[in-house]
């Protein structure tokens, strides 16, 4: 059976906090289902600077990224714009052929002043900037107004993703989203629920270069009808591992 479900498990919705009113779908007691509480202040309370920070993910630099490298003081090597190759290398003057992908562009500001220490010169100051990425791109397809490749620069969610695109269609369909990602290998799909997520009833999930968003086809959500049956009501997300075969 072609892309045949292999695993469904539904994922945690969000942990309660203090607060008086439970919000989220209710049982057929009446009782509701959601962890979700709303909280006593009227307004929510501003990060600290530990949540600032976790929002940026570091950039790791990959094939075909152009990147603008700048060594201080010196007119002949300054805002030199560079492509890596296929394979993630560089060519800088003096420095010679550098191994870029995989790194930071911290750590390849390092590289770049231990190539040109001593030799060339005595206290290099190197600073990288990307200029443009295609390595680390997300694909939003479907019902969206500018579907296309997006690059992930630090922190994205399936919030912003779609934002990125210009934001849904008029009349697409907020409860048939999903998300295609591979694993270690292993190929996944995760269905979610926008008005969901803009409610508060479960959080906005991240989302990883590579990874593939695809709002409002319903070919793409055939991949849950089995685990629908059980579940019908979507109150958190459906994640199930994917196959690939003939039989």
């Amino acid at each position: 059976m072609k892309n045949g479900i292999l695993i469904a498990s539904l994922l945690v919705a969000l942990g309660g906090c203090a607060g008086s009113e439970e919000l989220g779908p209710k049982s057929v007691t009446g009782a509701a289902t959601s962890q979700i509480v709303v909280a006593q202040a009227g307004e929510l309370p501003p990060p600290g600077k530990t949540d600032l920070f976790e929002q940026d993910r570091p950039y790791l630099i990959g094939p075909f990224d152009k990147l603008i490298i700048d060594v201080f003081g010196i007119e002949e090597l300054s805002e030199k714009e560079v492509q890596t190759d296929a394979g993630g290398r560089i060519s800088f003057p003096l420095a010679g052929v550098v191994e870029a992908a995989g790194k930071t562009p911290a750590e390849l500001e390092d590289v770049l002043e231990e190539r040109l220490r001593g030799r060339y010169v005595r206290d290099p100051q190197v600073t990288v900037n990307l200029k443009e990425t295609v390595s680390q791109v997300i694909t939003v397809d479907g019902q969206v107004r500018e579907p296309g490749l997006y690059p992930v620069i630090g922190r994205m969610t399936l919030m912003r993703a779609v934002a990125t695109a210009k934001g849904t269609a008029e009349f697409a369909k907020m409860d048939d989203v999903v998300v295609f990602r591979t694993v270690q290998g292993q190929k996944m799909a995760a269905l979610y629920n926008l008005k969901a997520i803009r409610r508060g009833v479960y959080d906005d999930p991240e989302v990883f270069a590579n990874d593939v968003v695809v709002v409002g086809d319903s070919q793409a959500r055939r991949l849950f009808k089995d685990v629908m049956q059980i579940v019908p009501l979507l109150t958190t997300p459906l994640v199930v591992a994917l196959q690939n075969n003939n039989n």
